[in-house]
C-alpha cells in the first residue's frame, strides 16, 4: 500500500504539479522538501557583483530617469578633449608670436628660401616634360667632358 501511493519517480511528481506543455527547461531531480540533498546555489557574476559595475549601472539608471542622452560623452573624455583643444590653441599662439618676433633679416631669408624652392620645383617640372632622348644626350655630353678632363690630367 505504501509504495503504491508514492509516484514512480520524483520527476513525475514535479510534472503533475506544473503541467507546462511548452516549457523546454528541464526540472531538477530533487524536491525542496528532502533535507538529505545538497541544493545547488546560483553562482554570482563577478562583473555584476563588483562595486564599480553597480555604481555605473546606478548612474545609467539615474541618467535615464532624468532624460539625459546616453550618447553624451563622459566627463573624463570631455576634460581630455578640452585640454587638447587648449593645447593646440596655445601652440598656434606661440607660433604666431614667434613669427612676429622674427627680425626683418630672418623674414628676407625666409622669402629667398621660398623663392629658391619654387624655382627648383619649376625646373624639375620642366625636366619632367622634356623628351627622353634630350635627357640622354645631355648625360652623354657630361660623361664625355668628364672623361676628356680625366685623360688630360
Amino acid at each position: 500500500k505504501h509504495l503504491s501511493s508514492l509516484p514512480a519517480s520524483m520527476y513525475t511528481e514535479i510534472q503533475r504539479e506544473r503541467p507546462d506543455g511548452g516549457n523546454i527547461l528541464t526540472h531538477p531531480d530533487y524536491i525542496d522538501g528532502n533535507p538529505d540533498l545538497i541544493k545547488p546555489k546560483k553562482l554570482l557574476n563577478p562583473v555584476k557583483a563588483s562595486k564599480s559595475h553597480q555604481e555605473l549601472h546606478r548612474e545609467l539608471l539615474m541618467n535615464h530617469k532624468r532624460g539625459f542622452s546616453m550618447e553624451s560623452k563622459p566627463e573624463l573624455q570631455r576634460v581630455l578633449e578640452h585640454r587638447r583643444r587648449n593645447q593646440l590653441i596655445r601652440q598656434k599662439k606661440e607660433e604666431e608670436e614667434a613669427k612676429k618676433l622674427q627680425s626683418p633679416f630672418e623674414k628676407e631669408l625666409l622669402k629667398r628660401h621660398q623663392r629658391l624652392d619654387q624655382l627648383e620645383k619649376e625646373q624639375q617640372k620642366q625636366e619632367d616634360h622634356e623628351p627622353e632622348f634630350i635627357k640622354v644626350k645631355e648625360n652623354l655630353r657630361r660623361t664625355s667632358t668628364v672623361a676628356g678632363d680625366e685623360k688630360a690630367a
